[in-house]
């Protein structure tokens, strides 16, 4: 199995709270850049998804918590699809140190809404095999 697509960030002092680690808010950020990244590598940015009146949407998210973030630090922040049989998917992310420790682990239940009709997609992983130029990025 090949490594899951991830993007490093850099802490940023302005994102930590009073004191000193990484703000609870910005871990979802963090998770939603990788997300986007994974998108844009695979050819399937907004401009592709508004022309087919498509929109992301993420419908939950679990974060757990590992070790604390601090200014300055280097972390990868990892994605990957876990595909059902239904409207929605999971994608499954990994916040790491530099060193391997692993940060947070964030969850998310998202899906696929048709902007016209304001429901989810039946079959969003069929959608992403049509469009994407590298349907392996999605696990596809």
């Amino acid at each position: 199995m090949s490594e899951p697509f991830s993007v490093p960030v850099t802490v940023r002092g302005y994102e930590t709270d009073s004191l000193g680690h990484l703000n609870q808010s910005v871990y979802l950020q963090y998770s939603e850049h990788a997300r986007w990244e994974l998108l844009q590598a695979a050819g399937v940015g907004q401009a592709e998804l508004l022309a087919q009146r498509i929109g992301p949407v993420v419908l939950e998210t679990t974060i757990r918590y590992l070790r604390e973030l601090r200014a300055g630090e280097e972390v990868t922040v990892s994605c990957g699809f876990e595909w059902g049989e239904g409207k929605t998917f999971r994608v499954l992310q990994t916040i790491t140190k530099a060193d391997g420790t692993v940060s947070a682990e964030v969850v998310s239940v998202g899906g696929l809404l048709d902007l016209e009709k304001r429901r989810l997609v039946a079959q969003p992983r069929e959608f992403f095999k049509q469009l994407t130029t590298d349907p392996g990025l999605f696990g596809l």
